[in-house]
Protein backbone atom coordinates (compact mmCIF):
# COMPACT_ATOMS: atom_id res chain seq x y z
CA UNK A 1 0.00 0.00 0.00
CA UNK A 2 2.97 2.72 1.11
CA UNK A 3 4.32 1.79 -2.39
CA UNK A 4 1.31 2.67 -4.60
CA UNK A 5 0.61 5.88 -1.64
CA UNK A 6 3.97 7.98 -2.69
CA UNK A 7 2.38 7.82 -6.46
CA UNK A 8 -0.81 10.11 -4.96
CA UNK A 9 -2.04 12.30 -7.03
CA UNK A 10 -2.49 9.73 -9.67
CA UNK A 11 -2.77 10.16 -13.46
CA UNK A 12 -6.45 9.69 -13.34
CA UNK A 13 -8.19 11.64 -10.39
CA UNK A 14 -10.76 12.80 -9.15
CA UNK A 15 -11.67 15.81 -6.92
CA UNK A 16 -14.22 13.81 -4.14
CA UNK A 17 -18.01 14.39 -4.13
CA UNK A 18 -20.71 11.97 -6.31
CA UNK A 19 -24.54 12.87 -7.17
CA UNK A 20 -26.60 11.74 -4.46
CA UNK A 21 -28.55 8.93 -4.96
CA UNK A 22 -32.64 9.43 -4.39
CA UNK A 23 -32.56 6.89 -1.68
CA UNK A 24 -30.18 9.19 0.21
CA UNK A 25 -31.94 12.23 -0.56
CA UNK A 26 -35.57 10.45 0.52
CA UNK A 27 -33.62 8.75 3.92
CA UNK A 28 -32.29 12.68 4.84
CA UNK A 29 -35.86 13.99 4.57
CA UNK A 30 -37.42 11.52 6.73
CA UNK A 31 -34.63 11.78 9.20
CA UNK A 32 -34.70 15.40 8.98
CA UNK A 33 -38.92 15.11 9.66
CA UNK A 34 -38.23 12.49 12.59
CA UNK A 35 -39.79 9.59 10.56
CA UNK A 36 -37.01 7.50 10.54
CA UNK A 37 -33.52 7.41 13.05
CA UNK A 38 -30.21 8.73 12.60
CA UNK A 39 -28.99 4.56 12.87
CA UNK A 40 -31.04 4.00 10.07
CA UNK A 41 -30.26 6.90 7.98
CA UNK A 42 -26.13 5.92 8.29
CA UNK A 43 -27.48 2.52 7.15
CA UNK A 44 -28.11 3.81 3.73
CA UNK A 45 -25.41 6.29 3.50
CA UNK A 46 -23.06 3.46 4.46
CA UNK A 47 -25.04 1.11 1.33
CA UNK A 48 -24.54 3.91 -0.95
CA UNK A 49 -20.71 4.34 -0.17
CA UNK A 50 -20.30 0.71 -0.25
CA UNK A 51 -22.16 0.63 -3.80
CA UNK A 52 -19.71 3.67 -5.28
CA UNK A 53 -16.58 2.30 -4.11
CA UNK A 54 -17.04 -0.30 -6.19
CA UNK A 55 -18.01 1.59 -8.52
CA UNK A 56 -15.14 3.70 -8.78
CA UNK A 57 -12.88 0.61 -8.46
CA UNK A 58 -14.89 -0.81 -11.32
CA UNK A 59 -14.04 1.94 -13.67
CA UNK A 60 -10.16 1.76 -12.75
CA UNK A 61 -9.77 4.82 -10.60
CA UNK A 62 -6.58 3.81 -7.87
CA UNK A 63 -8.34 6.59 -5.07
CA UNK A 64 -11.59 6.44 -3.95
CA UNK A 65 -13.96 8.77 -1.94
CA UNK A 66 -16.90 8.37 -0.06
CA UNK A 67 -18.66 10.78 -1.95
CA UNK A 68 -19.01 13.16 0.69
CA UNK A 69 -22.09 11.42 1.34
CA UNK A 70 -22.65 11.44 5.09
CA UNK A 71 -22.21 15.51 4.25
CA UNK A 72 -24.42 17.85 3.47
CA UNK A 73 -21.84 20.73 2.45
CA UNK A 74 -18.62 19.83 1.08
CA UNK A 75 -16.96 22.50 4.33
CA UNK A 76 -19.62 23.15 6.42
CA UNK A 77 -19.91 19.85 8.23
CA UNK A 78 -16.20 19.46 9.11
CA UNK A 79 -15.98 23.45 10.41
CA UNK A 80 -18.97 23.26 12.33
CA UNK A 81 -17.55 19.97 14.56
CA UNK A 82 -14.35 22.02 15.64
CA UNK A 83 -14.58 22.99 19.02
CA UNK A 84 -15.58 27.48 19.21
CA UNK A 85 -17.52 26.84 15.63
CA UNK A 86 -20.80 26.69 14.84
CA UNK A 87 -23.41 26.19 12.19
CA UNK A 88 -26.17 28.31 11.98
CA UNK A 89 -28.86 29.92 9.23
CA UNK A 90 -28.01 33.39 8.14
CA UNK A 91 -30.26 35.71 6.26
CA UNK A 92 -28.46 35.05 2.88
CA UNK A 93 -26.81 32.06 1.13
CA UNK A 94 -23.69 32.47 -0.96
CA UNK A 95 -24.27 34.68 -3.82
CA UNK A 96 -23.30 32.39 -7.31
CA UNK A 97 -23.55 33.07 -10.90
CA UNK A 98 -27.13 33.62 -11.38
CA UNK A 99 -28.55 31.96 -7.97
CA UNK A 100 -28.39 32.20 -4.52
CA UNK A 101 -27.36 29.03 -2.48
CA UNK A 102 -29.07 27.33 0.51
CA UNK A 103 -28.90 29.62 3.72
CA UNK A 104 -26.28 27.85 6.33
CA UNK A 105 -23.16 28.74 6.98
CA UNK A 106 -20.73 28.50 10.33
CA UNK A 107 -19.16 31.28 12.98
CA UNK A 108 -17.27 31.51 15.86
CA UNK A 109 -18.25 31.16 19.15
CA UNK A 110 -15.53 30.90 20.86
CA UNK A 111 -11.77 29.58 21.02
CA UNK A 112 -11.27 27.42 17.93
CA UNK A 113 -9.25 23.47 18.43
CA UNK A 114 -9.93 20.47 16.93
CA UNK A 115 -12.56 17.88 18.51
CA UNK A 116 -10.92 14.54 19.50
CA UNK A 117 -14.39 13.31 18.85
CA UNK A 118 -15.24 14.69 15.30
CA UNK A 119 -17.41 12.60 13.31
CA UNK A 120 -15.49 12.48 10.10
CA UNK A 121 -12.84 10.81 11.80
CA UNK A 122 -14.99 7.63 12.73
CA UNK A 123 -16.33 8.14 9.33
CA UNK A 124 -12.58 7.69 7.73
CA UNK A 125 -12.38 4.48 9.67
CA UNK A 126 -15.37 2.96 8.59
CA UNK A 127 -15.05 3.92 5.21
CA UNK A 128 -11.08 2.68 5.48
CA UNK A 129 -12.92 -0.58 6.47
CA UNK A 130 -14.71 -0.67 2.92
CA UNK A 131 -12.18 0.19 1.19
CA UNK A 132 -9.55 -2.31 2.37
CA UNK A 133 -6.51 -3.15 0.01
CA UNK A 134 -8.18 -2.56 -2.97
CA UNK A 135 -7.58 1.06 -3.49
CA UNK A 136 -6.35 4.16 -1.51
CA UNK A 137 -8.70 5.89 0.64
CA UNK A 138 -9.28 9.11 0.12
CA UNK A 139 -10.00 11.79 2.14
CA UNK A 140 -11.01 15.34 1.66
CA UNK A 141 -11.73 18.24 4.27
CA UNK A 142 -11.79 21.88 3.84
CA UNK A 143 -8.93 23.77 3.60
CA UNK A 144 -7.93 26.22 7.00
CA UNK A 145 -8.16 29.06 4.92
CA UNK A 146 -12.12 28.44 4.54
CA UNK A 147 -11.44 30.15 8.06
CA UNK A 148 -11.20 33.47 6.22
CA UNK A 149 -14.39 34.26 4.53
CA UNK A 150 -16.36 37.00 5.77
CA UNK A 151 -18.50 36.39 8.40
CA UNK A 152 -16.86 33.60 10.31
CA UNK A 153 -14.67 35.14 12.73
CA UNK A 154 -16.08 36.75 15.33
CA UNK A 155 -13.70 39.73 16.23
CA UNK A 156 -14.50 40.29 19.54
CA UNK A 157 -13.08 36.69 20.48
CA UNK A 158 -10.28 37.19 17.90
CA UNK A 159 -9.64 41.02 17.35
CA UNK A 160 -6.20 39.85 16.47
CA UNK A 161 -6.24 37.84 12.96
CA UNK A 162 -2.87 36.43 13.63
CA UNK A 163 -3.90 34.78 17.04
CA UNK A 164 -6.68 33.15 14.96
CA UNK A 165 -4.58 32.50 12.30
CA UNK A 166 -2.20 30.11 15.12
CA UNK A 167 -5.43 28.46 16.52
CA UNK A 168 -6.35 27.14 13.01
CA UNK A 169 -3.07 26.18 12.87
CA UNK A 170 -3.14 24.00 15.32
CA UNK A 171 -6.59 22.84 15.15
CA UNK A 172 -5.47 21.30 11.57
CA UNK A 173 -2.00 20.09 12.85
CA UNK A 174 -4.76 18.44 14.90
CA UNK A 175 -6.71 17.15 12.53
CA UNK A 176 -4.25 15.81 10.40
CA UNK A 177 -2.80 13.85 12.88
CA UNK A 178 -6.35 12.04 13.86
CA UNK A 179 -7.00 11.46 10.30
CA UNK A 180 -3.27 10.05 9.94
CA UNK A 181 -3.85 7.59 12.71
CA UNK A 182 -6.90 6.62 11.52
CA UNK A 183 -5.26 5.55 8.75
CA UNK A 184 -5.50 7.90 6.28
CA UNK A 185 -2.15 8.77 3.68
CA UNK A 186 -4.20 10.80 1.22
CA UNK A 187 -5.82 13.46 2.18
CA UNK A 188 -6.69 16.87 0.20
CA UNK A 189 -7.82 20.77 1.40
CA UNK A 190 -10.36 21.86 -0.40
CA UNK A 191 -9.40 25.43 -0.72
CA UNK A 192 -12.45 28.42 -2.47
CA UNK A 193 -11.05 30.83 -0.64
CA UNK A 194 -7.23 30.77 -1.93
CA UNK A 195 -8.90 30.48 -5.45
CA UNK A 196 -11.39 34.26 -4.92
CA UNK A 197 -7.97 35.64 -3.85
CA UNK A 198 -7.53 35.82 -7.88
CA UNK A 199 -10.87 37.31 -8.87
CA UNK A 200 -10.77 40.82 -10.18
CA UNK A 201 -12.92 42.14 -6.87
CA UNK A 202 -11.73 39.28 -3.62
CA UNK A 203 -14.73 37.50 -2.74
CA UNK A 204 -16.04 36.90 1.03
CA UNK A 205 -13.28 39.00 2.76
CA UNK A 206 -13.90 41.55 5.90
CA UNK A 207 -10.32 41.26 6.77
CA UNK A 208 -8.95 44.69 6.13
CA UNK A 209 -5.85 43.24 4.66
CA UNK A 210 -4.51 43.63 1.05
CA UNK A 211 -4.62 41.43 -1.39
CA UNK A 212 -0.98 40.65 -1.36
CA UNK A 213 -1.13 41.03 2.54
CA UNK A 214 -4.00 37.68 2.58
CA UNK A 215 -2.07 36.01 0.11
CA UNK A 216 0.96 35.75 2.39
CA UNK A 217 -1.13 35.04 5.33
CA UNK A 218 -2.68 32.11 3.57
CA UNK A 219 0.07 30.79 2.20
CA UNK A 220 1.87 30.81 5.77
CA UNK A 221 -1.38 29.30 7.25
CA UNK A 222 -1.83 26.51 4.48
CA UNK A 223 2.54 25.80 5.21
CA UNK A 224 2.03 26.19 8.97
CA UNK A 225 -0.45 23.19 9.10
CA UNK A 226 1.41 20.73 7.15
CA UNK A 227 4.79 21.70 8.88
CA UNK A 228 5.63 17.93 10.38
CA UNK A 229 3.26 16.44 8.49
CA UNK A 230 4.10 12.40 8.42
CA UNK A 231 6.74 11.71 5.21
CA UNK A 232 4.48 9.01 4.21
CA UNK A 233 0.90 11.10 3.90
CA UNK A 234 0.46 12.55 0.82
CA UNK A 235 -1.37 16.07 0.89
CA UNK A 236 -3.04 17.58 -2.13
CA UNK A 237 -4.99 20.97 -2.23
CA UNK A 238 -8.13 21.79 -4.63
CA UNK A 239 -8.27 25.46 -5.58
CA UNK A 240 -11.73 26.18 -6.48
CA UNK A 241 -14.18 28.60 -8.33
CA UNK A 242 -17.09 27.68 -6.53
CA UNK A 243 -19.63 24.55 -7.24
CA UNK A 244 -23.37 24.86 -6.57
CA UNK A 245 -25.91 23.46 -8.81
CA UNK A 246 -23.71 23.68 -11.93
CA UNK A 247 -22.72 27.44 -10.95
CA UNK A 248 -19.81 29.34 -10.25
CA UNK A 249 -18.92 31.73 -7.40
CA UNK A 250 -16.33 34.03 -9.17
CA UNK A 251 -13.89 33.93 -12.05
CA UNK A 252 -10.09 34.96 -12.33
CA UNK A 253 -6.80 32.70 -13.60
CA UNK A 254 -4.39 31.78 -10.99
CA UNK A 255 -2.16 34.88 -11.77
CA UNK A 256 -2.16 36.42 -8.59
CA UNK A 257 -1.24 33.35 -6.03
CA UNK A 258 0.86 31.95 -8.24
CA UNK A 259 4.44 33.43 -7.36
CA UNK A 260 3.47 32.41 -4.15
CA UNK A 261 1.05 29.75 -3.75
CA UNK A 262 2.20 27.64 -6.49
CA UNK A 263 6.12 28.62 -5.57
CA UNK A 264 5.83 27.61 -2.18
CA UNK A 265 2.99 25.82 -0.35
CA UNK A 266 4.29 22.72 1.16
CA UNK A 267 1.81 20.25 -1.12
CA UNK A 268 2.29 17.05 -3.10
CA UNK A 269 0.03 18.13 -5.44
CA UNK A 270 -2.49 20.75 -6.85
CA UNK A 271 -5.85 20.04 -8.55
CA UNK A 272 -6.46 22.86 -10.33
CA UNK A 273 -9.56 24.09 -12.33
CA UNK A 274 -9.31 24.68 -16.13
CA UNK A 275 -12.53 23.76 -17.93
CA UNK A 276 -13.40 26.66 -19.16
CA UNK A 277 -12.78 30.49 -20.50
CA UNK A 278 -13.21 31.55 -16.56
CA UNK A 279 -9.47 29.69 -16.00
CA UNK A 280 -7.71 31.44 -17.59
CA UNK A 281 -4.50 30.26 -19.68
CA UNK A 282 -1.77 27.44 -18.22
CA UNK A 283 0.97 30.61 -17.70
CA UNK A 284 0.83 30.61 -14.02
CA UNK A 285 2.20 26.80 -14.15
CA UNK A 286 5.69 28.08 -14.51
CA UNK A 287 5.57 28.81 -10.86
CA UNK A 288 5.20 25.27 -10.38
CA UNK A 289 8.88 24.23 -9.14
CA UNK A 290 10.25 21.75 -11.13
CA UNK A 291 10.01 17.69 -9.42
CA UNK A 292 7.96 19.85 -6.86
CA UNK A 293 4.10 19.20 -6.44
CA UNK A 294 1.87 17.23 -8.82
CA UNK A 295 -0.42 19.24 -11.34
CA UNK A 296 -3.65 17.72 -11.62
CA UNK A 297 -5.19 19.45 -15.06
CA UNK A 298 -9.12 20.17 -13.78
CA UNK A 299 -9.78 19.80 -17.95
CA UNK A 300 -12.82 18.22 -17.64
CA UNK A 301 -16.38 19.58 -16.17
CA UNK A 302 -18.23 18.19 -13.33
CA UNK A 303 -21.07 20.72 -14.63
CA UNK A 304 -22.56 18.81 -17.17
CA UNK A 305 -22.58 15.25 -18.69
CA UNK A 306 -21.50 15.51 -22.33
CA UNK A 307 -17.94 13.96 -22.91
CA UNK A 308 -15.43 16.30 -24.19
CA UNK A 309 -13.72 16.08 -27.16
CA UNK A 310 -10.84 13.72 -27.15
CA UNK A 311 -8.17 15.48 -29.37
CA UNK A 312 -8.98 18.73 -27.43
CA UNK A 313 -7.86 17.45 -24.08
CA UNK A 314 -4.86 15.71 -25.77
CA UNK A 315 -3.49 19.13 -27.11
CA UNK A 316 -4.35 20.47 -23.55
CA UNK A 317 -2.44 18.87 -21.48
CA UNK A 318 0.22 18.66 -24.55
CA UNK A 319 0.20 22.82 -24.05
CA UNK A 320 0.49 22.90 -20.38
CA UNK A 321 4.27 20.61 -20.65
CA UNK A 322 5.37 23.64 -21.72
CA UNK A 323 5.20 25.09 -18.11
CA UNK A 324 5.23 21.77 -16.15
CA UNK A 325 7.12 18.16 -17.23
CA UNK A 326 4.26 15.91 -18.44
CA UNK A 327 5.46 13.06 -15.77
CA UNK A 328 4.27 16.07 -13.14
CA UNK A 329 0.57 15.83 -14.55
CA UNK A 330 -2.64 14.11 -13.84
CA UNK A 331 -5.81 14.78 -15.16
CA UNK A 332 -9.37 15.05 -13.37
CA UNK A 333 -13.12 16.82 -13.30
CA UNK A 334 -12.28 20.45 -12.18
CA UNK A 335 -14.01 19.48 -9.07
CA UNK A 336 -16.71 17.29 -7.56
CA UNK A 337 -19.77 16.16 -8.67
CA UNK A 338 -21.94 17.26 -5.97
CA UNK A 339 -20.10 19.99 -3.55
CA UNK A 340 -23.85 20.25 -2.18
CA UNK A 341 -26.30 17.45 -1.25
CA UNK A 342 -28.15 19.20 -4.00
CA UNK A 343 -25.60 17.89 -6.63
CA UNK A 344 -24.66 19.41 -10.66
CA UNK A 345 -27.06 18.74 -13.24
CA UNK A 346 -26.57 15.57 -14.61
CA UNK A 347 -27.39 12.14 -14.50
CA UNK A 348 -25.07 9.55 -12.47
CA UNK A 349 -24.71 7.17 -15.70
CA UNK A 350 -22.84 10.68 -17.03
CA UNK A 351 -21.11 11.17 -13.70
CA UNK A 352 -19.48 7.44 -14.42
CA UNK A 353 -19.06 7.59 -17.75
CA UNK A 354 -17.04 10.85 -17.48
CA UNK A 355 -14.83 9.51 -14.91
CA UNK A 356 -14.38 6.41 -17.05
CA UNK A 357 -13.55 8.29 -19.66
CA UNK A 358 -10.86 10.43 -18.01
CA UNK A 359 -9.14 6.51 -16.63
CA UNK A 360 -9.27 5.87 -20.45
CA UNK A 361 -7.50 8.75 -21.80
CA UNK A 362 -4.72 8.90 -18.59
CA UNK A 363 -4.23 5.60 -20.02
CA UNK A 364 -3.89 6.85 -23.91
CA UNK A 365 -1.43 9.93 -22.72
CA UNK A 366 0.99 7.99 -19.97
CA UNK A 367 0.05 4.22 -20.51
Amino acid sequence: MTKTLVKAPFRADHVGSFLRPENLHKARKEFKEGTISAETLREVETKEIKRIVDKQIDIGLQAVTDGEFRRTWWHLDFMEHLNGVEGFVPKQGYKFAGEETERYDVRTVGKISFNPDHPHVKDFIEFKEIVGDRAVAKQTIPSPNQFFNAGIRDKEIYPDIEEYANDIIQAYRDAIKAFYDAGCRYLQLDDVYIAGLNAPEIPFNDSGYSREELIDLALRVANGVLEGKPKDLVVTTHLCRGNYRSTWAFEGSYAKIAPTLFAKEQVNGFFLEYDDDRSGDFKPLEYIPNGGPQVVLGVFTSKHGELENKENILARVEEATKYVPKEQLCISPQCGFASTHHGNILTEDEQWAKLKYIVDISKEIWG
